[in-house]
């Protein structure tokens, strides 16, 4: 029986990272770790996580955020409904761009758009895990719990699944599994900025033997110290709100207010 760690959406969030990797390391059965992309974003600590994530070898995919502040992109691929959301993301991308160092720009520019693992070893015809951020077409495409059974076996076949395999994914920052054929689908959620109503940091188990086994772990984490150091950096304060309700804010079409402290 092989165990994998996943670890999904972090944004930044340092004091969940390092309550995810305590989690880990005190389990003492999971073989590797692996990231689905999204590291910075929405806190303060974007040099920091990516610093940690690579210190601890934890390779992992490009998320949309990643990307897009790598590259200097114009945003940051996100959607929201709520126009106050929609406005106040684009100011954490602004603030993304100005505080992440050249260093971890470069480091998030090197990440791969996907990841294929053989947990059995690669001389074996065992189990795959494939890793993205959104889907194998675009990290920006949202794969939500409601997407049809038919839209996983076409993701599917684009990357060669097969019955027994594993396709994980974020960017939803919401967590679910199915299986469809045999295949496994599953979401990560998100360790730093989860949207499900749970306010806690968390990641996925795949155990790989006879059979592919799923489970989701939350945990608590400082949050205070995460939404502390919100407040305090001229990132918008609403950000720390977000995290203590599990991104349950109730919607308004109000603007967001004009920082011009940024960054």
């Amino acid at each position: 029986m092989t165990r994998i760690a996943l670890i999904g959406d972090l944004h930044a969030n340092l004091p969940a990272l390092e309550a995810v990797l305590a989690a880990i390391d005190a389990r003492g059965d999971i073989a590797a770790t692996y990231h689905v992309g999204d590291l910075v974003g929405y806190a303060p600590w974007p040099d920091e996580t990516v610093a940690l994530v690579r210190a601890r070898g934890i390779a992992g995919v490009s998320g949309n955020y990643d990307s897009t502040v790598a590259l200097g992109y114009k945003h940051c691929g996100c959607k929201y409904e709520d126009p106050r959301q929609e406005a106040l993301s684009h100011l954490s991308f602004e603030w993304t761009k100005a505080n992440t160092g050249a260093e971890t720009k470069r480091a998030l520019g090197e990440l791969p758009f996907s990841l294929a693992v053989r947990p059995s070893g690669g001389h074996a015809a065992g189990p795959q895990l494939v890793i993205v951020h959104g889907t194998p077409v675009l990290n920006t495409v949202y794969w939500h719990a409601d997407r049809t059974d038919d839209f996983c076996r076409s993701m599917a076949a684009l990357v060669g699944l097969k019955p027994g395999d594993v396709i994980a994914f974020g960017h939803t920052h919401k967590a679910w599994h199915r299986v469809v054929d045999g295949m496994h689908f599953v979401n990560c959620g998100a360790a730093g900025r989860p949207k499900d109503g749970d306010w806690r940091t968390g990641f996925v188990t795949l155990a790989f033997g006879a059979e592919v086994s799923v489970e989701f772990h939350r945990l608590p984490y400082d949050i205070e110290r995460a939404a502390g150091a919100i407040v305090a950096s001229t990132l918008p304060d609403e950000f720390a709100e977000f995290l203590r309700t599990g991104g349950t804010l109730a919607p308004s079409a109000a603007p967001a207010p004009s920082r011009t402290d940024i960054p």
